[in-house]
């Protein structure tokens, strides 16, 4: 099936952004934010034309791992899984200021949402206040939700276009298994703080075989949303850890969409989005700059956070140019990003082929 990818991606677009303003609508703020937001992503997607009409394909979404430094241990994190979050001291990563210039010269290509990852990225207060200053791109920041204080809150509310995504497993005894003793409570309470303050919150649900009839369930939504949940965001899991009975299968995966679609109809006052996603519609993974891709907190140019493999630093050329590297390139002239493929990456289980195109 032949598939057009900018239309694909423009859709999306779209409707993220509509969603983003229904959920906005009794929020006076983050209202008058979303409509001064939507002017700047109809900009952004004239910038985007324009540099297609010069032979660019530039994504509307960038993941950008500002630190490899977490303050939990959680079982199953992917991101320790391939080093890109440890303990060891930080090396080389890039500063406030070199953020700062990704992110303006994001902007200027037409990329609309930079979402901010880690290790935690609320361990680097100083890059979070340099996003706030961008306010044609929103931000969401993937957290455990645990670092949240009023220094945080106050920056939240001056900044709308810092949206928190709070990491969480679903109820109580799961999240603290995974996640560790307390932090459910350090969650609740974070959750609360926000909502108190009008800030627009989100959640992150990592979709196992084990959480998948609780976190899709309407009773569990409902209570996300009474809480001030107003953004979740449903990441199937990828086995990093030898426990692939926790995958969900492809029948699973029909049951999630299914389930999702319903909520959508049930809550139209939240915005509930799914990752990967339908990638068949897309016409294969979205990673290497096809919908988006990934610098990590050393500045490496990735395909995506699961696929750790990088030609190009963007300490060293521009992001545009970052966007032609041969890595990209050969991973966009390959089926590598088609391949059939359990759990939620594709790119995850091709770490040989992948080390291949950088040869």
């Amino acid at each position: 099936m032949s598939v057009n990818l900018d239309e694909y991606l423009k859709s999306g677009m779209e409707n993220i952004i509509k969603g983003a303003m229904d959920i906005s609508r009794f929020n006076l703020r983050q209202s008058m934010f979303m409509a001064e937001f939507s002017r700047s992503a109809k900009k952004a997607a004239k910038n985007r034309d324009k540099y297609k009409s010069m032979g660019h394909h530039i994504p509307p979404f960038l993941i950008a791992s500002i630190t490899s430094r977490c303050n939990l241990h959680c079982a199953g994190c992917y991101a320790r899984a391939i080093n890109s979050c440890n303990d060891k001291s930080v090396v080389r990563q890039l500063t406030g200021e070199e953020w700062k210039k990704v992110f303006f010269e994001a902007r200027d290509l037409g990329i609309s949402f930079i979402i901010l990852a880690g290790g935690e990225p609320m361990v680097r207060r100083d890059v979070i206040n340099v996003a706030g200053q961008v306010r044609d791109i929103i931000f969401p920041i993937i957290t455990n939700g645990t670092l949240i204080n009023y220094q945080y809150i106050e920056e939240f509310k001056k900044h709308r276009n810092l949206i928190p995504i709070i990491s969480i497993e679903g109820g109580k005894d799961i999240t603290n298994k995974r996640r560790g003793d307390g932090v459910y409570e350090k969650i609740d309470k974070a959750m609360q703080e926000l909502s108190k303050n009008h800030i627009i919150t989100g959640a992150s649900l990592t979709v196992t075989r084990e959480n998948l009839d609780e976190v899709l369930s309407d009773a569990y939504v409902s209570e996300l949303n009474k809480k001030g949940c107003s953004v979740m965001l449903f990441i199937e899991y990828v086995d990093v850890s030898g426990k692939s009975e926790f995958t969900i299968t492809d029948t699973e995966r029909e049951v999630m969409n299914e389930r999702l679609e319903k909520l959508r109809e049930e809550h139209s006052d939240m915005l509930l989005v799914a990752f990967p996603g339908d990638e068949r519609k897309a016409g294969g993974c979205l990673a290497a700059g096809r919908g988006f891709f990934h610098i990590n907190s050393q500045g490496g140019a990735e395909p995506c956070p699961f696929s750790p493999y990088s030609d190009v630093n963007i300490r060293d050329t521009s992001l545009i140019d970052a966007l032609q590297s041969k890595l990209f390139r050969k991973l966009s002239d390959s089926e590598l990003l088609n391949q059939e493929h359990t759990g939620g990456c594709v790119l995850f289980g091709q770490d040989e082929a992948v080390k291949k195109l950088l040869d």
